[in-house]
Parts: C-alpha cells; structure tokens; sequence
C-alpha cells in the first residue's frame, strides 16, 4: 500500500497539480450585462451541485476576471454543460478575444442569461447569494430551469488537459 507523505502547501505548482488529479466537466458559464446588455461567458470547470431541496449549485470566478462586474449586477447566471466535441466552445471562452461572442447564436429564457445550444445540459439560475474565497467569488444559484437536449459523452479536464469519457 501507499500512504501519502504530507507536504506543506507552498508551491503554487505542486497544489495546482495535485487538483488536476480531480477530473471535472467543463461549462461555459454565462450572464446578461446589466450595464451593456451584451452577454457575457467563460469557461469554467468549478461548476458543481450544491443542494437538491431547494436546487442549488455553485461556480467560483477569479476576482481579476474582467467579467466579474456583469456577473455581480447581473443577479442571474446559465450553466452551460459541454460534450466532447465541443473543446472550441471551451477553449474560445476561456480566451481573452473580445469578439469570443462573434458568431456565437443562443437563446435566452427568463432570466436573460445566454443559453447555448448543442450542450448535454443547461441550468438557468437566480443568483441567491455570492462569497469571498480567496482569489474568487463564489456564487450560489437557485436553478429555475433547466434542459437536457443532449445524449452525448461530456468534456472532461483532467491533469491539465481535455479528456473523454466512454459512455
């Protein structure tokens, strides 16, 4: 048997590393600017499920990222689920580009909150509550509703690269 050696948590690396151990699905994250109107989106593999009764999930954001105003003032959000085939999607709103919209049609729901099409899922939610977490704002959303189009494996990351799963 291994039992793990404990190590102090001082290199930035070592700590992202052993996170990339966890596989995650990927989504893309959107909302409405309330200032602008525009959509607004990234990617994010920080997406997870939080509570049944009432339906809760949770993503987390970087304090940095130049769309956190919109989410802030938005008081709603979309969950976007990837599959497989959809490392574009993925990778062009985990760019910088300004133009990652261009091109990009989506349907909106109640909310206003972009709704991208071909996902396994989609979840559109009311913001009910945001938290300080370090480097991140976590947010919490009551999920209003939701879709399902899809069969299709899902995206997966994964040691620090883009993985599929045989279903």
């Amino acid at each position: 048997m291994i039992f793990p050696e404990p190590r102090p948590v001082t290199d930035d690396r070592f700590f992202r590393d052993a996170l990339g151990r966890f596989a995650t699905g990927i989504t893309v994250i959107t909302c409405r600017d309330p200032g602008t109107g525009q959509p607004q989106g990234f990617t994010a593999n920080s997406f997870s499920s939080l509570s049944l009764d009432p339906p809760l999930v949770l993503f987390s954001l970087r304090r940095e990222a130049q769309c956190l105003p919109a989410f802030l003032g938005s008081g709603a959000f979309a969950v976007n689920v990837l599959a497989h085939d959809q490392m574009e999607v993925s990778a062009r709103f985990a760019s910088s580009d300004p133009d990652r919209w261009a091109g990009i049609e989506h349907a909106v729901w109640s909310t206003g909150a972009p709704i991208l099409p071909e996902m396994l899922a989609s979840f559109e939610c009311r913001t009910v509550a945001t938290h300080e977490g370090g480097d991140h704002v976590i947010f919490i959303g009551e999920v209003l509703a939701l879709s399902t189009p899809r069969e299709a494996p899902p995206l997966l990351y994964f040691r620090g690269a883009y993985q599929t799963l045989k279903v």
